[in-house]
């Protein structure tokens, strides 16, 4: 059996992410793609971050919290039944990547959960790493860079 991957149509693995995808620009959420989801998952959690955001902000900035089950097809989430966090932009739901200085890089972190979750919409990323521990059958990543 294959490994849990996640993986986008719109930009490869490590490549840039397309401009329409930026907070400034159309803040549109990237197309993802799961494959060899575990036998036994009963969400997707997502997580996406972005760690260069360290050096100019003092933090890793939270980007999008968001999980769901996976629907008939490998796509996510199903737009019905996600429920999202609130991002560091204070929002709840997608906030693009919006680099302060040069390109960064951004982290899609996927886990295939064995478990439903009980979070309120606007939860935090401490939140859901909490109610995920113990829940986690597979882990997947996959990154991309943005520039202003």
């Amino acid at each position: 059996m294959s490994e849990f991957s996640i993986a986008s149509p719109d930009f490869k693995e490590g490549e840039e992410i397309p401009k329409k995808f930026g907070y400034k620009f159309e803040n549109r959420e990237p197309e993802l793609d799961f494959d060899s989801i575990p036998d036994g998952t009963q969400i997707i959690a997502l997580i996406m971050d972005d760690p260069d955001a360290m050096e100019a902000v003092g933090k890793v900035w939270v980007h999008w919290l968001v999980f769901g089950p996976i629907g008939l097809s490998s796509k996510f989430p199903n737009a019905n039944l996600k429920r999202e966090g609130k991002s560091d932009f204070g929002e709840i739901g997608y906030g693009g990547p919006a680099p302060p200085n040069g390109r960064h890089t951004y982290i899609f972190k996927a886990y295939a959960l064995d478990t439903m979750l009980d979070l309120e919409e606007g939860y935090s990323k401490q939140d859901l790493e909490k109610a995920m521990n113990g829940h986690v059958l597979a882990e997947a990543k996959l990154t991309g860079t943005f520039t202003p």
